[in-house]
């Protein structure tokens, strides 16, 4: 993919501080959110025990539910607990062909997950010791490593508390 540069890059930073100055208010003056938050986050998998034992095994998610589709028979719909009261969910369903992962518009790109630096450290050595690999992208102020699940899903560990982005509180 190439990126953009020169006038082009010029031109979407302008938009960029347009749409801020428009549109981000201060924290004061922001409306209240109408929900409480992500119950759960649903996704495809490939195979249901290859996604139960990475979600388990490798980042550390104790499997809560699992349970039949409600609509689509014989789909395996399961549930894991990502902490603070919320999901992270799976579907198979069988019999029907679904593409590899691919970046499309309305898909999703990443999930990040807060962990503390004790849960980064550990995941990255499991992560090694599957050869399964990640690239890291630390900041000044949080450490972050990218990698996919077996589904292709892209995952980002982040030792960020939730409600941070670069160090500043921005909720």
């Amino acid at each position: 993919m190439a990126q953009p540069d020169g006038e082009e890059l010029k031109a979407l930073l302008e938009r960029q501080a347009e749409l801020r100055d428009r549109y981000l208010l201060p924290a004061a003056e922001r409306i209240k959110p109408m929900t409480q938050g992500v119950h759960h986050a649903a996704f495809i998998a490939r195979d249901v025990e290859e996604t139960i034992l990475f979600y388990r095994d490798v980042l550390g998610l104790p499997l809560v539910d699992l349970i039949e589709n409600r609509d689509y028979p014989g789909s395996t719909h399961f549930f894991f607990d990502m902490g603070g009261e919320n999901m992270l969910a799976f579907f198979d369903f069988p019999g029907h062909p679904h593409p590899e992962y691919a970046e499309a518009i309305g898909a999703s790109h990443h999930i990040a997950l807060a962990v503390t630096e004790e849960a980064y450290a550990t995941v990255k050595g499991r992560l090694d010791e599957r050869e399964i690999p990640y690239a890291l992208f630390p900041t000044e102020v949080a450490a972050s490593m990218f990698l996919a699940d077996p589904n292709g899903l892209r995952i980002e560990l982040i030792t960020e508390p939730k409600g941070y982005a670069l160090g500043e509180y921005i909720l």
